[in-house]
C-alpha cells in the first residue's frame, strides 16, 4: 500500500548496500567474531542482530557494551575490516536481480545513489567485489559522511540532496528495520527487501519484495 504523499513517479532511487545489493552480513559477522576472539572475547553471531544496519561503530560497539567489554573502536573496526576484505575476496556475490535493477533505473533515466551506514572502505570493497563500480552511481554516501546513523534520516536526506532531489521524489530500497524507519522519517517512499528481516518487522515500508529480482509490478510502474 502506498501513502498519499508518495510521488507517482520517483525521480531518484537510493539503495542501501548490505542486504540490498550484497549479503555481506555473514562475512562481517564472521570478521567481527574473529576480531573479538583475537581480543580474548568469544561472541555469538546472534549478538550482532540488534545492530544490523546501524554502521560498524554501533555494530561492534553495541556487542562490546553487551558484554561490558572495553574496546578501542577505531582499532577494532580497522582490524575487522582487514579481516572482512580478506575473506570476501572471490566469495561475495551480488544478490539476485541487482545488476538488472540498477540498469533498469539507469535506462529509465533515474538518478541513483547508495546510502550505506558502513564506512567507505567497506562500501568500495563490496562494490568492487560484485563488479558494480561506484562511478555507476550519481552519489555514494557512507556512514563517514553523516553524524547521525539510521534510524535517523540524515543519510537519506543527504543522498537526496546530492542527487538534487527532494526526498519525497525518491524511492529508498532498504532491508533493515532501522533503514525503513530512516527512509520514512526522511519523507521518501520505501521498498523493503526481506533479505534480513521479515515483512512484519519491516511493516513501515510502502512496498515489499524478497530481492530486486522479484520487485512487484506496482513498484516497477511507479519508477517507470
Amino acid at each position: 500500500m502506498t501513502q498519499r504523499s508518495q510521488p507517482q513517479f520517483p525521480a531518484g532511487v537510493i539503495f542501501d548496500m548490505d542486504g540490498v545489493l550484497v549479503d555481506s552480513e555473514p562475512f562481517i559477522c564472521k570478521a567481527a567474531c574473529m576480531m573479538f576472539a583475537e581480543l580474548g572475547l568469544q561472541v555469538r553471531p546472534e549478538d550482532f542482530v540488534p545492530f544490523v544496519g546501524m554502521g560498524e561503530n554501533r555494530y561492534l560497539g553495541g556487542v562490546a557494551e553487551h558484554y561490558h567489554f572495553q574496546i578501542d573502536i577505531i582499532q577494532a573496526k580497522k582490524r575487522t575490516y582487514d579481516i572482512y576484505l580478506d575473506i570476501i575476496r572471490g566469495q561475495l556475490q551480488p544478490l539476485p536481480g541487482v545488476h538488472a535493477f540498477v540498469e533498469k533505473c539507469r535506462i529509465l533515466g533515474k538518478k541513483i545513489a547508495i546510502a550505506s551506514s558502513a564506512d567507505r572502505l567497506k562500501v568500495i570493497g563490496n562494490l568492487s567485489e560484485i563488479h558494480l563500480p561506484p562511478e555507476q552511481f550519481d552519489a555514494v554516501i557512507t556512514g563517514e559522511d553523516v553524524v547521525h546513523k539510521k534510524p535517523n534520516p540524515e543519510i537519506f536526506l543527504l543522498a537526496a540532496r546530492k542527487l538534487g532531489l527532494a526526498p519525497e521524489h525518491c524511492l529508498v530500497v532498504e532491508d533493515a528495520v532501522s533503514g525503513v524507519a530512516a527512509a520514512k522519517a526522511a519523507g521518501a517512499a520505501c521498498l523493503a527487501l526481506t533479505t534480513s528481516f521479515t515483512r512484519r518487522q519491516l511493516q513501515g515500508a510502502d512496498f515489499f519484495a524478497p530481492c530486486l529480482a522479484e520487485v512487484p509490478d506496482v513498484v516497477i510502474n511507479q519508477i517507470a
